[in-house]
């Protein structure tokens, strides 16, 4: 699972991002409030941890402009604000949860994976390309109809491209979004999970632009 912390303090992010990235989840980092909000309407987080008190945008604002974009992505906001009101304002922007510093990374934890049990009871998203047919609930790939196995990873990059459908993506934003910030091996893994891709999947699927990334074309 993708998430996406807005939070200024760049040591505490880091420091969340490598917790949250130890239990698995590919995480992404932002460090003011207008970064946030284009990384998170570029779409594909199942969570966002936002701070209140950001540079540029704040956290309210941030929360506000998603939920009236339609966008219902669990939002987790922390502040070091305390009182009722604080929290009111906070969860009537939308918010699903709201924590205070200073806290507990175990709190942090608990209360990520609540909000994400909580939004797996939905009816998960299918996004369909042509004879492509992505669940991204149950992290299961379909082509014309037939299942086809892919491992964790090249499901994640799939799921980027998919959700980028259209769009020229790079590299550097498949390493990012799938293998997280914190990822300092061989760049060229991404070619390597590209081709096992287009053999499993088809060669024409996925098209590459010279010099600029990957291309997963609309129907």
């Amino acid at each position: 699972m993708r998430l996406l912390i807005v939070e200024d303090e760049r040591r505490l992010a880091r420091s969340l991002a490598l917790g949250l990235g130890a239990e698995g989840y590919a995480v992404d980092v932002a460090h003011d409030g207008t970064e946030g909000l284009h990384r998170a309407t570029e779409g594909g987080y199942d969570l966002i941890v936002l701070d209140i008190m950001l540079p540029g945008m704040n956290g309210y604002r941030v929360c506000a402009a998603l939920r009236a974009a339609g966008d219902d992505t669990p939002i987790l906001m922390l502040t070091a604000k305390d009182g009722e009101y604080d929290e009111a304002e906070g969860l009537d922007t939308g918010a699903d949860d709201y924590l205070t510093k200073p806290f507990s990374y175990v709190v942090l934890r608990a209360r990520v994976k609540a909000l994400l049990r909580r939004r797996a009871t939905g009816a998960p998203p299918v996004r369909e390309l042509g004879a492509l047919r992505l669940d991204t609930g149950a992290r299961r790939v379909r082509l014309a109809g037939e299942e086809i196995p892919l491992t964790a990873k090249e499901y994640a990059v799939l799921e980027h491209l998919v959700l980028r459908a259209g769009q020229v993506v790079s590299k550097a934003d498949i390493l990012e979004h799938v293998w997280d910030f914190a990822y300092s091996g061989d760049p060229n893994i991404v070619e390597v999970y590209v081709s096992t891709l287009r053999r499993k999947l088809g060669a024409g699927l996925i098209r590459t632009v010279r010099g600029a990334g990957y291309l997963l074309e609309r129907p």
